[in-house]
């Protein structure tokens, strides 16, 4: 159930002394949305006519339109939104003019691009030596792979991560999700902070180079070192996890209702959780001999053999269709078993946990007659909490705060300026 939130602009935040620039469309979109979060005044500088973030769907009520759009929602919310075409000369110099108040810019276009039109890392540190350049990219600056282009599929691929995701007899397939640019935006929000340490010891602004590949390749688990340590090829196993030449564990499984996360594996820990489950299939009448005459503590984590594996699966796969999600929960938690409901996004919205904790809330919005439903923070502080302080902004929405209240532009400068399509 969401909570009923009025958006609180004049809270403080852990970064609420700070501005952000964020030129980046929706490839970099979340880096400035974290930044946002934690109490930055974050200007998305939108293109006139919005965002290409915004053409992104779901829609509210299946309604295009560039207020509408639940992906934009969920990556703009406590943004403020500025329109500003850098594609002309008006354009670059209002830029030039908002450097100066600014701590960070973001950015995640093209290698070369911002460069091209006067406003490459140089030109922008002559303006504002403190300033902090996060620019999220495919592939980084430099090398060979540079000015290509990755949509998510070809991202994931280049990265590795399609490799070890699939059934192991069908070809590779990428999380539904795309999250290519997610990877490379959550690192450009930690290269900014990264920055930003250093910046408050000297003084001085520094540019971060992302790449989405390098983010992705460090997410892959114990792939590569699995190479490295064993010459080990980590492939796709379906529910299964490899965990080493020729060994493996079961992690996905089956149940009346969905699905549920077990980690069937020997170990101190998850031999325990094994032996309990064990002796939970007896109770009920689903017990198995050859399993329970197994100590699964004595194994080590990660050493069950496919061949003990391929005995002992059909038992278990038998006990966990016969119970729900939350049957099998509730058991997990009395009888310390390392298991986990799959949530599917009604159970999301639904979960006991998140609602205690606040999580969603309701935040009116201009342009709807309804509140909107959005996520709440990230994390809880009692110093600096994280509060929802601006609803999605709607297209150039705070144009006159800042270029007429701020900048000091009068009123019919702006109009000029939009008329010849510079804002």
């Amino acid at each position: 159930m969401a909570s009923e939130s009025a958006c609180r602009p004049d809270r403080e935040g852990m970064l609420s002394p700070y501005r952000v620039l964020d030129l980046s469309d929706e490839r970099g979109i979340l880096c400035g949305k974290i930044l946002a979060d934690l109490g930055a005044d974050v200007i998305q500088v939108e293109p006139p006519g919005g965002s290409s973030a915004r053409r992104i769907g779901p829609f509210y009520q299946d309604e295009p339109g560039p207020d509408s759009s639940l992906f934009w929602w969920s990556y703009a919310v406590n943004k403020r939104s500025i329109t500003l075409n850098l594609h002309t000369a008006d354009g670059q110099a209002l830029l030039k003019r908002l450097l100066p108040t600014a701590d960070f810019l973001v950015e995640s276009g093209p290698p070369g691009e911002l460069a091209s039109l006067g406003l490459g890392y140089a030109e922008l540190a002559e303006i504002n030596p403190s300033l902090i350049v996060v620019s999220i990219t495919p592939f980084g600056q430099s090398g060979p792979y540079a000015g290509y282009q990755a949509p998510d599929l070809v991202g994931i691929g280049m990265a590795g991560l399609m490799y070890v995701t699939g059934d192991p007899d069908r070809p590779p397939v990428r999380v539904g999700f795309p999250h290519f640019y997610l990877h490379g935006a959550a690192a450009g929000a930690t290269g900014a902070m990264l920055a930003h340490a250093h910046r408050t010891l000297t003084g001085a602004g520094q540019y971060v180079d992302v790449s989405c590949q390098d983010a992705v390749a460090r997410a892959l688990a114990n792939a590569p070192q699995s190479y490295a340590l064993d010459g080990a090829i980590i492939k796709r196993q379906g529910s299964y996890r490899q965990t080493g030449s020729d060994n493996y564990m079961r992690i996905t499984w089956q149940c009346s209702d969905g699905y549920v996360n077990f980690l069937f594996s020997g170990g101190a820990g998850a031999g325990a959780s094994a032996n309990n489950l064990v002796r939970w299939m007896a109770e009920e009448g689903m017990g198995d001999a050859y399993m329970e005459s197994l100590d699964f503590t004595k194994w080590g984590y990660g050493t069950i053999t496919l061949e003990m594996m391929e005995r002992m699966v059909p038992v278990i796969e038998r006990f966990m269709r016969t119970h729900t999600k939350q049957e099998l929960f509730d058991g997990a938690v009395s009888r310390r078993l390392l298991l986990f409901p799959v949530a599917t996004p009604r159970d999301i919205c639904n979960d006991p946990q998140l609602a205690a904790r606040d999580y969603f809330r309701q935040v009116p919005h201009a342009a709807f007659d309804e509140p909107l439903t959005l996520p709440g923070p990230f994390a809880n502080s009692n110093a600096c909490p994280i509060e929802l302080r601006y609803p999605p902004p709607m297209v150039g929405e705070h144009n006159r705060a800042v270029y007429v209240d701020e900048l000091g532009l009068r009123p019919q400068e702006l109009v000029r300026l939009r008329e010849f399509n510079a804002v």
